[in-house]
């Protein structure tokens, strides 16, 4: 099935301008998705390293990439791994990466996939269309364990009554009967403005896929692979996903606060700031959400490598040999 819709990245020129690519410059493109940051970069005359989980999205973009020829490389993977799969490639360092967390439109768009309750499908939302489908998780999962992600990852206030009646209303199969379980639970009333099954097929969305594991250990593997002067571009959608982009450029920064007068400074010994926040975060203005509307919850955060080591990694001493 092809989307109806064109696919728009999100905040485009935005990351362009905060990754500032040059020709002949390397990037990683960490979700490659559709191939909208990477037909930008290509654009502005780099070589690609475009990851992605879903095989869908890998099997679409062969088209794009035997066009480019060598400067644009497919990886088969999740965006945590890129060190150890740029480094089975011969590349130890590049100029920026570019990261779009969460699902990508193409699969929102796909009823088949089961990510979006806009049109009915199987109750799937595998980003790598292997192991345990949502039709899985709240038909075997107990209530307790149900309540906790939406409580936890989709900050759903009422987490509990929404887990009482999907156990209650088991078997659950397609995406349209869970987004009704939820809706009764939570009295749902067609004109208002966002439908509360967002929160439940977010949270279920998020655990099955690990994504907030793969956040983390994405960031970390940036400031691996990103040479000194190289440049990290985040867009996330919902503050637990910006959260922790926050908190990792804080820490990685050398800007989480001091302590008190009575307490020791807990930065005082430790690594160097790996990074520097390039700009303020950013968020969509009206012309973007005007031509963009899945703009209207995200934020792009940009930070520029330092020449520090990698935080966890000893620094290198100079004069040693190999």
């Amino acid at each position: 099935m092809t989307p109806s819709a064109p696919h728009i990245p999100v905040l485009i020129d935005e990351v362009i301008a905060g990754l500032a690519p040059a020709t002949d410059e390397t990037h990683v493109d960490g979700t490659f998705g559709a191939g909208g940051y990477t037909r930008a970069l290509l654009k502005a005359g780099v070589r690609v390293y475009a990851f992605d989980r879903d095989p869908d999205a890998i099997a679409e973009g062969r088209a794009l990439e035997s066009e480019h020829g060598d400067r644009l490389i497919l990886v088969p993977d999740r965006f945590s791994r890129m060190a150890e799969a740029l480094s089975e490639r011969g590349i130890d360092q590049v100029d920026g990466v570019t990261l779009d967390i969460g699902v990508s439109s193409m699969q929102i768009d796909r009823a088949d996939r089961g990510f979006s309750f806009q049109s009915d499908g199987p109750l799937d939302m595998r980003m790598e269309k292997s192991g345990m489908t949502a039709a899985d998780f709240v038909n075997t999962a107990d209530e307790a364990e149900i309540a906790d992600v939406l409580h936890e990852l989709g900050e759903e206030p009422r987490a509990r009554r929404v887990a009482r009646a999907i156990v209650y209303a088991r078997p659950i199969t397609r995406t349209l009967e869970l987004a009704e379980v939820v809706r009764r639970a939570l009295g749902y009333r067609p004109h208002e403005k966002k439908d509360p099954a967002t929160r439940t097929f977010q949270a279920i969305r998020i655990h099955l896929n690990a994504e907030l594991d793969e956040l983390e250990q994405g960031l970390a593997a940036a400031e691996r692979v990103l040479r000194p002067g190289g440049r990290l571009a985040i867009v996330s959608f919902h503050s637990i996903e910006d959260r922790i982009v926050k908190r990792f450029l804080r820490e990685r920064s050398g800007a989480t606060p001091a302590g008190s007068r009575h307490l020791p400074d807990a930065r005082a010994g430790g690594p160097r700031p790996s990074f520097e926040a390039v700009a303020k975060p950013v968020r969509a203005g009206e012309a973007e959400l005007a031509r963009n509307p899945r703009s209207r919850s995200a934020t792009l955060r940009v930070a520029r490598r330092t020449e520090a080591a990698p935080w966890g990694i000893a620094p290198k001493k100079e004069g040693r040999q190999g």
